[in-house]
This record gives C-alpha cells, sequence and structure tokens, in this order.
C-alpha cells in the first residue's frame, strides 16, 4: 500500500468518525455545507479544469437542481426519496441547453453566455412567484425519509453520511474521467482544440457530455441541499456564490482530483474560523488564497510536488556549494 492510499484512507476514516468524535449541532451543519461544496466544485472541476472552459453556469445547475427538487416533492407531491435523481435529471437538462450555444465560442464569450444563462435563471425565479416564492425563495421543502426514517433526525447525521458517500461517489468518478479515453478527448480539445479535431474528435459530442457529465455532480448536491436546509434561494444564482466556487476552485487546484476537494474544506473552516471578523474575513481569506497561488501556483493540491522540487532544489545548491568550495581548496594548495 503506497503513501496517497494510507493518507487517502485514514482522511475518509476521519470524516466517517466525525459524528462520534463530537455531536455539536453547528459543527455537523457546517461539514455537511463543507462537503457538498465538495462536490460542486469537483465537478465544476471537470469543465473548467479538466476541459478548459469557463462554464460559469455551474453553480446555476446547482441552484436549478435545488428549485427543481423543492417544486416536485413539495407543490407536486413526488417522494422525498426522489430528490436526487430529479436534480441530477433537472441539472443535466439544464446543461445540455447551456451548452448548445457555446459549442463553437471560445474564452470570454464561453463566460457571458453561461454567465448569462444563471441570469436568465434568476429573473425566472423572481418573476415566476406562484411557482417558486420569487424574492422569498421556495420554503418547507420536504426533508428525506426512506423507509420512515427522517434524515433530519439525530442532528442530521443521515444527511452528512450522505453527502459523504456522494462524495466518494464524486472522487471515484472523477478519478475515473481522469484515466479514461473520455478524459483524454476532453484533455486534447483544451490544450490544441484545431489539432485534436484534425485527428477526429467531435468536439460538439465531447463537449455536450463534458457539460452533461460535470452537471451530475451539482445536481445532486443541490438536492441534498434542498432537502436539508428545506429551502430554495434567489442568492444561489448570485455572483457571490459562484465567487465562493470559484475560489474554493482555485485555492485546491484545478486539473486534479483531490484539488477541489481540499480547497472547499480548508475554505469552509477557514471562512467560518474567522466569523468573528465580520465582512473582514472575506478580505483575509483572499489574502490568504492569493499568498498561497503566489508560492504554489498549482493550489493546495500541489504543495507536495512543490516541496519536493524546493527541497530538489536546496539539495542541487549544496552540492554545487561543496564543488565549488572543493575547487577553491584545491586550487590553493
Amino acid at each position: 500500500m503506497t503513501r496517497k492510499q494510507i493518507v487517502v484512507i485514514v482522511f475518509f476514516a476521519l470524516l466517517a468518525l466525525l459524528p462520534f468524535i463530537t455531536n455539536d449541532s453547528y459543527i455537523r451543519h457546517v461539514s455537511i455545507i463543507a462537503l457538498l461544496y465538495a462536490i460542486v466544485v469537483s465537478g465544476w472541476n471537470i469543465t473548467l479544469g479538466f476541459g478548459g472552459v469557463f462554464n460559469f453556469a455551474h453553480l446555476a445547475f446547482f441552484a436549478i437542481a435545488a428549485y427543481a427538487t423543492g417544486i416536485l416533492t413539495k407543490t407536486y407531491g413526488f417522494p422525498s426519496w426522489l430528490g436526487i435523481p430529479i436534480g441530477v435529471t433537472a441539472s443535466v437538462i439544464a446543461s445540455l441547453v447551456v451548452c448548445l450555444p457555446v459549442l463553437r465560442l471560445k474564452g470570454i464569450y464561453v463566460i457571458l453566455v453561461t454567465f448569462g444563462f444563471g441570469q436568465l435563471c434568476l429573473q425566472f425565479v423572481l418573476n415566476q412567484r406562484s411557482l417558486t416564492g420569487g424574492n422569498f425563495g421556495f420554503v418547507q421543502i420536504p426533508p428525506l425519509r426512506v423507509f420512515g426514517y427522517s434524515f433530519r433526525s439525530d442532528q442530521a447525521l443521515g444527511y452528512y453520511y450522505l453527502a459523504l458517500a456522494v462524495l466518494i461517489v464524486t472522487i471515484l468518478l472523477v478519478n475515473w474521467f481522469r484515466k479514461s479515453p473520455f478524459g483524454w478527448r476532453v484533455a486534447a480539445l483544451r490544450e490544441n482544440e484545431d489539432y485534436a479535431v484534425s485527428r477526429g474528435i467531435a468536439l460538439a459530442q465531447v463537449r455536450l457530455s463534458t457539460f452533461a457529465f460535470s452537471a451530475i455532480f451539482p445536481g445532486a448536491a443541490g438536492a441534498i441541499y434542498a432537502q436539508y436546509v428545506r429551502a430554495a434561494s434567489p442568492d444561489m444564482f448570485g455572483f457571490s456564490f459562484l465567487t465562493i466556487g470559484l475560489s474554493m476552485l482555485l485555492l485546491g487546484g484545478v486539473a486534479t482530483v483531490w484539488g477541489p476537494v481540499a480547497g472547499a474544506l480548508v475554505f469552509a473552516i477557514l471562512t467560518e474560523i474567522m466569523t468573528p471578523l465580520g465582512p473582514g474575513r472575506y478580505l483575509v481569506t483572499a489574502v490568504l488564497i492569493v499568498s498561497i497561488l503566489r508560492f504554489f501556483p498549482k493550489g493546495l493540491a500541489g504543495i507536495p510536488d512543490g516541496l519536493a522540487a524546493w527541497r530538489a532544489r536546496l539539495r542541487v545548491k549544496g552540492t554545487a556549494a561543496g564543488r565549488d568550495a572543493q575547487t577553491s581548496a584545491c586550487g590553493r594548495k
């Protein structure tokens, strides 16, 4: 067993044992939100990190899944256990809708279209008050129940383990994607789109598949979030929510499997620790992120490689200095 595998096992063992280590409801709540953020950001990493497509509609998929789950389970009486399938389906459909206009676009135009899609969804939510609740949001969403067990019982213990299980599945799927021919085609389009297309890679098919695959994760997370907090808010379509997700992704490191997870967990913990600072905590967090990226451009996921490279440079400098000292000593003799 490699050192990396041992670290992964210990990491998930600690997460699994956390509810038994502390029963504090606030820590439980922060942990659930952090796990959901990790799922969402890991999905965003597929299009933005591995695919190089600036898909700013990704957080809108999360909000759409939350609203779809709430509306169908509360207004139309769907069983609560269908929450995740509903959220995933709504998110994937939304991803295909927004992907069609950006198939042939690049750079800033992709950002404008995808960000505009989120704002269009926001206006729909605000205007359709009878369906979505408008400015007040959609509240009193039925909690998740399976065989009579409410996931809100035992201080939301069920939601914690559900979020943890979905995160594990997310990591496994992202790792599979990175090593699969599908992931190689996505990476080829990111590195050199014209050459990849000339070699037979179908741009439209791969991009549609990438958007749909990445939308699975915010769909699942959005459904869990809606049933956990029992509400969906228009703020979920806002720019502040988008910047939080982007900060987590950049902090952890793009185009890596573990970077988004580390970024989401560290960012969530830091912002909660600095709650007494009020709005100033975001400024402190921004300074920390910039400082980390200054010394480790690949984010938290790049720290081990960065430290190894730094130690190697020190070793080389030490060897070179020793040789110079030997040479000067021989010259004096």
